[in-house]
């Protein structure tokens, strides 16, 4: 099966680092698509394209101030992300309880042979 277009799923769009960098940004509030291509080094057509993925996927969104776009994060658009993640909680609770029984075996097997 074809993978969806980058516009149209969240897990292509988030695939590319520059635009995960953008969402964390946008975690510290509403932000101009200058002032984010010049935090993060790019062009401002560079970051508009970006963000316009971004907001296609329901990632971000964006509101007119005078001449400016400014640009917010709408974390609900990582809902599918989350949900897909969350299958391997129980994986990584196991994996993590079977480390903790190790070392408090290991702990315990040195308690009771601290000489060997």
């Amino acid at each position: 099966m074809a993978r969806a277009a980058t516009t149209s799923d969240a897990f292509n769009a988030i695939a590319e680092p520059q635009r995960r960098e953008i969402l964390v940004r946008l975690r510290r509030g509403e932000r101009a698509v200058g002032e984010l291509a010049n935090e993060l080094g790019m062009t401002q057509p560079q970051a508009s394209k970006h963000l316009r993925v971004l907001r296609e996927v329901g990632l971000v969104q964006v509101r007119g101030a005078g001449k400016q776009r400014l640009y917010d994060l709408d974390a609900s658009g990582l809902l599918p992300v989350q949900e897909w993640l969350g299958g391997f909680e129980q994986f990584w609770s196991e994996s993590f309880d079977r480390l903790d029984a190790y070392v408090r075996d290991l702990n315990q097997t040195r308690q009771e042979h601290p000489h060997e």
